[in-house]
């Protein structure tokens, strides 16, 4: 039969050893774990901002220390019979007990969080919280991760609650390795800096990938910015990430992304290869620049009135914003493009189409996202 102790027998005990007084309440005992057996008690606690361990039992003494607590830190401190200096064990309740002090270890803040409080978060991301004031230590918020702390302090999380996805996210496709969606316009692929209160296709699918599982991008391979919609493939775990990200970095997946343009291209149909570069005067943009990384994109106009037109554009490179720049470049931003163009349609008219890529079951299998409606009402006779 196990030895049994109870919070307010451990209270008694620090009252013996002086620690507490009689005014002292059974909840000021924090962070209290103990271990039981048959012959004996390991009771860790926190009290008065100090961390304590009490070892209880009918066969305590100074020699079965080891035995007893086998994962006792190299810190402790034994405290001193209160009854008697000359004996290491203190009588207590037809048993004996033994005080200890844990010396405290500091630690950085980020940590701490990231080993000891919560690990399914990325050091990275506990970092994020940190700066933007969303963790308290001893009831006063602290914004730098290189905080040092120990465990005698109090730490306190509030993080910010996340609003539910106001759109589904059509799953067109899944097996072992992926999640083919149709992502809607308006909905982010990843949260921006590893840190956002609004729903993302990464935290929807969070629970059905291993890969980047402590990262704010979970399952993530390519993206679609936020006002683009269409075709996203997923990996649901490393070996098929990097199947994945291979064919993208080498070029081999063919895009298919639909528009529709404020004005029509001159040319029915072309290929523009124009290297696209960041703006310094507006960094979250990009623009052409000789300077900037090479960008290709092929496009043909499927359907044009007097002053739009419909247009099919396969990219072979995948630069930020590439679609949208080099559109823009020819004086026929896509419509809805806030950045590059006017705000002149409900939502960024880009839609991608289709996407052609090899499984890593080895299949070579075209995807294909239906076209949204709001494209049908610009072009009713062609779509």
């Amino acid at each position: 039969m196990r030895v049994k102790i109870s919070p307010r027998t451990i209270l008694k005990i620090a009252r013996l050893y002086q620690l507490a007084d009689d005014n002292t309440p059974v909840k000021a005992l924090r962070h209290l774990k103990v271990q039981t057996d048959e012959s004996h008690i390991v009771a860790e606690f926190i009290l008065n901002k100090q961390h304590f361990a009490v070892l209880y039992g009918s066969i305590v003494d100074e020699e079965s220390i080891d035995e007893l607590w086998p994962s006792r830190p190299a810190n402790t401190e034994m405290l001193p019979n209160p009854l008697d200096a000359s004996c290491t064990e203190t009588p207590f309740q037809g048993k004996f007990v033994m005080m200890f002090q844990i010396v405290p270890t500091k630690q950085r803040l980020d940590i701490h969080l990231s080993t000891a409080f919560d690990p399914s978060i990325s050091r990275s991301l506990w970092q994020k919280y940190i700066k933007a004031g969303y963790v308290s230590v001893n009831q006063r918020v602290v914004t730098t991760p290189k905080f040092e702390v120990d465990e005698t302090d109090e730490i306190a999380v509030k993080l910010p609650e996340q609003e539910q996805a106001s759109a589904e996210l059509p799953v067109l496709y899944e097996d072992d390795d992926v999640i083919v969606v149709n992502k809607p316009s308006g909905l982010l692929t990843h949260a921006k800096g590893g840190l956002s209160t609004e729903p993302t296709v990464a935290e929807i699918i969070r629970p059905k990938t291993s890969f980047a599982s402590d990262t704010d991008r979970p399952g993530i391979v390519h993206r679609l910015d936020r006002d683009t919609s269409g075709i996203l493939i997923i990996a649901k775990n490393p070996d098929a990430a990097a199947h994945l990200q291979k064919q993208f970095a080498q070029r081999t997946t063919k895009k298919t992304y639909l528009a529709a343009t404020d004005g029509v291209p001159k040319l029915a149909a072309a290929k523009i290869d124009l290297p696209i570069g960041r703006n310094p005067s507006a960094p979250s943009t990009f623009r052409i620049d000789p300077n900037g990384k090479p960008a290709q994109t092929t496009y043909r106009v499927l359907a044009a009135t007097d002053n739009q037109a419909l247009i099919e554009l396969n990219p072979t490179t995948g630069r930020t914003h590439q679609l949208r720049v080099h559109m823009a470049h020819l004086n026929t931003p896509i419509l809805g493009d806030r950045i590059y163009g006017e705000p002149n349609a409900s939502r960024l008219m880009l839609h991608a189409h289709k996407l052609e890529i090899t499984l890593p079951s080895g299949e070579r299998k075209t995807f294909e996202a239906a076209i949204p409606n709001e494209f049908k009402r610009f072009f009713p006779e062609d779509l």
